[in-house]
């Protein structure tokens, strides 16, 4: 189902969660879950994962993750601040000390100068606290590309936040 590079990332992820005894949770905007989804394909995932947030909305990022509606305001849905603050909800409403966020613009529509099509933000939390933050600039390299791109980039994200 997954690109052999996708399978081998989450098989590693899951078993560096496992090692490590740490949970995680992800909070996914235009995946749509495939980070999730590619971390359950993992035989024995159970043990290392609680639960996927599929928060596509401002209202769903509110409600299902705490994201304040200040900050959709302030810095709009795509931003470093969301992304920091939908990672940080995915642990606080979870059982999980590991989580990785996703929101951006997939395309082909819905960009702006300064919200480009392609442009992705990506937040990880892991076990011993503090956010890290990573911005990517896809460019149009078509939806299911910066998808793909996305979960790659969450996935190594997500490696480095359980085995810190």
């Amino acid at each position: 189902m997954f690109p052999e590079d996708i399978q081998a990332a989450a098989e590693n992820v899951v078993q560096a969660a496992i090692k490590a005894g740490v949970l995680i949770a992800t909070a996914e905007s235009c995946t749509g879950g495939l980070v999730f989804g590619a971390l359950t394909a993992v035989a024995g995932s159970s043990a290392a994962l609680d639960r996927g947030f599929i928060t596509y909305s401002n209202e769903a990022k509110a409600e299902l993750l705490g994201v304040s509606e200040g900050l959709l305001t302030q810095f709009g849905a795509v931003s470093e601040p969301v992304a920091r603050a939908m990672a940080l909800g995915a642990v606080d409403r979870s059982r999980a000390a590991a989580s990785v966020s996703i929101t951006g613009v997939a395309g082909p529509g819905g960009g702006s100068l300064e919200k480009p099509v392609g442009l992705v933000h990506f937040a990880a939390v892991g076990p011993r606290g503090g956010v890290v933050h990573v911005e990517r600039q896809f460019g149009e390299i078509g939806r299911e590309a910066v998808r793909l791109e996305s979960v790659r980039v969450a996935l190594a994200l997500l490696m480095d936040a359980v085995s810190a």
